[in-house]
């Protein structure tokens, strides 16, 4: 099968529109570039269909140039049938063409190859045979050969065996039929590997069929195996599996020969086959927990990228700590560091005082609007005495926020740290970190590597090359989806523009240094290295505010500023006359003129004519202003204030797939196991709720010691 039908058929996509699209993909086009402005090449699939058909597409050309190696190699050797080639081109996954390749793969030495070395192949195609009228005894005596080390017919035999069950071993069928057979019937167990106590304890006698482990499950038994704690296995049907291949191989008339067949066909399974396909079983499991728990961190990723900026407002953001303290740094309303220092409000009094009046005076003498805590370390303590702080200053609009700082420190310590912030040390600049996330979640987190943000789950037992992969195209889809402003992003978020390398986004920032601020997208092929195709998947997501042309401070790209000229003009409008109020109209106008009719006349496609009016009406727009805004608090709570039956408000943290972890206000977050939120039946957490969301919960249980709580969102209107 063709690869873009098998694409077509997997997808449940139109032969068109796979086709479309892999010539788009080929044409070196980026995947923000196809799903927003190539919307009539693909049936407006989005960003999300897009990469999940390029990454399959890749799968699939990986697997043909394994498919025209594997009988490369066997024709080599002179194996090659037309049969063989053929069973070769219809596999379906790798696994099966590995099968394929087995008998012909070159072995390291093995007991049958040891036994072919002593030339006893043919002693075991007699074996094979189950002759009625064999001689085996007196047959096997003439392979008996001491300078080969064949002493006996014991040992004639039991070489002649060996090749037979490395011949059962490599037989494609058997193994693609006794690995559904230990798929589907097949128990995961998990043991204890020791005596001592750990988070595995609930895997210490544990056992669930392979069909229906839960991924998180596999993910949480493999990095007990890892760690030694748990000892982990298939238990297969293995009478099943055994009465298949001896019917299989074994004669319905038993012959002379049919018992040493027998055993050789055990001894295959259960010392070749049995552990290889455990493996392979073990292995498939393992990447599909890890796809599924990648697939929930692309989600979470995004969503946590997505959160709405507070645009405009002086910060504090606090770094806490207990031995060295808890750094402050104050940034204006465009991130710009105005103040930075140290207080203590873990040690003595006096300090705690001196750390008070600080807090007050920065304040006063910056006009701050927000304080954003981070949720490290001390960060229970921060809160309390910034909530007291705030109680003691009359008539104070201050308000303050607890900050998710993962990857605060990684990225303060980071070269791009360095070269952003030279001038301050490594804590100071978690703290300018920590302050400037709430201003702007997306261009202060895409300076992170997306895997030490921490809203997903076993992130660390990943592939780190796919979950990299996965996550840089989450950061991609939302940088682009939002755009930047040409003439402030920095060099880090310019990178994840569509088209634009490191070393392009760095010629940029230096251009945008000595020419000044960027007046036009045009100027843009004044940038050394910036070429045409550069240019044309960067241009429409790169805004210009207040610049020489409206449109440059919209996602239409510049390809179609014609059609938008030729648009006005056709409805008697200029762009002049584009805003919210004139551009309502004109919907309407080009409604009454016929849409469709419109689009023809102007050579665009209708979903780009749709877009551009909905650009027109907002220029500027981020998309991110439709979310819901983040829970600002004056007043602190602690774990020991909670009773149960208590309704309270929060904000989801994290989606796993066991449920969501909710800040109530108390620094410990709240764990709403899938089981608690909702009424109805939740397939997976992610169907109800997402990072970021604001929701009502119910305390159903408080474990103080162990610092656990217990919510549910059963009951309540949300």
């Amino acid at each position: 099968m063709e690869i873009a039908t098998q694409l077509a058929e997997e997808l449940n996509l139109k032969q068109w529109q796979v086709d479309n699209t892999i010539a788009l993909i080929d044409e070196g086009n980026t995947i923000p570039f196809i799903a927003r402005y190539r919307k009539e090449a693909t049936g407006e699939l989005n960003d999300e269909v897009l990469r999940t058909l390029e990454e399959r597409l890749l799968y699939l050309r990986n697997m043909q140039e394994r498919k025209e190696d594997v009988k490369r190699i066997i024709a080599e050797q002179g194996n090659l049938t037309e049969e063989l080639a053929a069973a070769i081109d219809a596999c379906q996954k790798l696994t099966e063409v590995e099968d394929l390749y087995r008998p012909y793969r070159p072995k390291r030495k093995t007991r049958a190859t040891v036994a072919k070395a002593k030339g006893l192949d043919p002693l075991a195609d007699v074996l094979a045979a189950q002759e009625q009228d064999c001689d085996i005894l007196s047959i096997a005596e003439s392979y008996v050969n001491p300078e080969k080390e064949v002493e006996s017919v014991e040992d004639a035999l039991q070489g002649a065996m060996d090749i037979l069950a490395e011949r059962v071993s490599d037989n494609a069928d058997y193994r693609k039929r006794i690995r559904d057979i230990t798929f589907q019937s097949g128990m995961v167990t998990a043991k204890a590997a020791t005596e001592e106590d750990s988070v595995y304890r609930m895997y210490y006698d544990f056992s669930e069929p392979c069909t229906k482990l839960a991924p998180h499950r596999t993910l949480a038994i493999d990095r007990g195996e890892k760690e030694k704690m748990l000892s982990v296995s298939i238990e297969a049907d293995t009478e099943k599996i055994l009465s298949y291949l001896l019917r299989k191989e074994c004669s319905k008339v038993p012959a002379p020969t049919t018992d040493y067949v027998k055993q050789a066909t055990e001894d295959a399974y259960l010392r070749l086959i049995a552990p290889s396909i455990e493996r392979e079983i073990r292995n498939e499991l393992t990447e599909f927990a890890q796809e599924q728990a990648i697939q929930v961190f692309k989600v979470n990723l995004k969503n946590l990228l997505m959160q709405p900026p507070i645009h405009q407002k002086v910060v504090i953001g606090l770094d806490p700590g207990y031995r060295t303290g808890c750094k402050v740094a104050v940034v204006d309303g465009t991130g710009k560091v105005l103040d930075t220092g140290v207080i203590y409000v873990t040690h003595s009094e006096a300090q705690k005082q001196a750390a008070a009046e600080l807090i007050k005076k920065l304040i006063q003498k910056h006009n701050v609007d927000l304080i954003s805590i981070g949720n490290g370390t001390a960060s229970k303590e921060t809160e309390i005495f910034v909530a007291e702080l705030l109680k003691t200053i009359p008539g104070t609009k201050v308000r303050y926020l607890i900050t998710n700082e993962a990857g605060a420190s990684v990225y303060s310590a980071s070269k791009l740290g360095a070269e952003e912030f030279p001038d301050f040390d490594v804590t100071r600049r978690s703290a300018i970190s920590i302050a400037r996330r709430i201003q702007d979640p997306l261009a202060e987190l895409v300076k992170i590597e997306p895997k030490a943000i921490g809203v997903g789950q076993y992130q660390h037992d990943m592939n780190q090359k796919r979950l990299s992969e996965a996550l840089g195209g989450v950061v991609e889809d939302a940088v682009n989806s939002v755009g930047v402003d040409l003439n402030t992003a920095s060099v880090p978020l310019l990178t994840h523009i569509s088209g634009i390398s490191s070393a392009l986004a760095k010629n940029i920032v230096t251009y945008r240094e000595t020419e000044g601020a960027f007046t036009s997208r045009s100027q843009l092929k004044k940038v050394p290295k910036l070429g045409p195709k550069a240019f044309e998947q960067c241009a429409g997501f790169l805004r210009i505010k207040d610049g020489k042309n409206v449109l440059d401070n919209t996602s239409v790209h510049p390809e179609s500023y014609p059609a938008v000229k030729g648009l006005l003009e056709t409805l008697g409008y200029s762009l002049k006359d584009i805003s919210a109020q004139n551009m309502a109209k004109l919907e309407s106008d080009a409604n009454s003129y016929g849409f469709n009719k419109l689009a023809e006349e102007l050579g665009v496609g209708v979903p780009t004519l749709k877009d551009i009016m909905q650009e027109m009406q907002k220029p500027g727009r981020d998309p991110r202003s439709e979310v819901e805004q983040p829970l600002l608090r004056s007043d602190v709570m602690s774990i020991e204030d909670l009773k149960e039956g208590m309704e309270m408000t929060g904000t989801v943290r994290n989606v796993i797939d066991f449920g969501a972890f909710v800040d109530i206000g108390v620094h410990q977050d709240g764990l709403v196991h899938i089981s608690q939120l909702s009424d109805k039946y939740v397939k997976h957490p992610m169907d109800v709720v997402s990072i970021g969301d604001i929701v009502k919960v119910r305390i159903l249980e408080v474990d103080v010691k162990k610092q656990r709580i217990s919510l549910t969102m059963k009951g309540i209107k949300q």
